[in-house]
This record gives structure tokens, sequence and C-alpha cells, in this order.
């Protein structure tokens, strides 16, 4: 299970419709092993696509500057599909392949329908596992 403080979710929400019509992206914080995204750094998407991200050095050092204070780690990623369902695609699969990655939430935003769709995954070694997602306060 993953617990999204409301206010990270609704910042979520607000970047990926805010991305239109690119992919949105963003860093969630957390402390490791807590199940818990805390806070939310909204990133540029320096692919400026409709189908890609990807977060240049400027959007991990904006959250690491948010999350220090805080105590609190990068725990995963949010990203948005602006037409398809808030499922991995092969490229997410693919960009998550990284050691340095391991353990990281996975949160796509889907912009498919009227209403923003969004779902939680853990990628490992090509494994997709879908993560119970709840809003809580805070």
């Amino acid at each position: 299970m993953l617990r999204i403080a409301r206010s990270a979710h609704l910042q979520m929400l607000a970047h990926a419709i805010g991305g239109l019509p690119h992919e949105a992206c963003g860093l969630m914080g957390g402390r490791f092993g807590a199940g818990l995204v805390e806070a939310f750094v909204p990133t540029r998407n320096v692919d400026a696509s409709t189908k890609t991200y990807s977060i240049g050095p400027d959007g991990f050092q904006a959250a690491e500057a948010a999350f220090d204070p805080l105590g609190l780690d990068v725990v995963g990623v949010m990203h948005s599909h602006t037409h398809t369902d808030p499922y991995p695609s092969p490229t997410d699969v693919a960009a998550a392949d990284n050691p340095f990655l391991v353990g990281w939430q996975y949160v796509i935003v889907s912009l498919r329908d009227t209403e923003p769709m969004l779902r939680s995954w853990l990628l490992d070694e090509g494994t997709i596992v879908e993560v119970p997602v709840t809003v809580v306060e805070g």
C-alpha cells in the first residue's frame, strides 16, 4: 500500500493537467520503507514530449533542496500519460532498470478521461507490480 499525503496528491494532479499537451513529471519525497509520500516537487519534462519524460539534473537538485530540510528522501517519480491508461509503458519499464532506483514508486497519472486517474507501480528488472494507493491527510 502506498499512502500519499493529500497535498502531494493534489500537486501531482495539478502538475499533470498543467503540463498538457506534454507528459508532466516530478519527484516524490518520503522515507524509504514507510510507504508514505509526504511531499512532491514538480519538475520540467526535458523531453517536452507527449509520449516520454525525462527529469534533468536541475529537477533532482530542486527535490533535494526541498526534501533535505524535512529529512525526506526521493522515494519515487510521478509522470503523466496524456492519452493512455496509467500503466507503465515499455519505455517506462526500460527507464526504471537502474540499480539506483530499486524500491522507487512509479506513480502514473492518466489524463485520457475527463477525471485524472492515478495508480502506482513497483518496477524491478522488468517486473511490474501494482501498489494500491490511498490518499491521507497531510
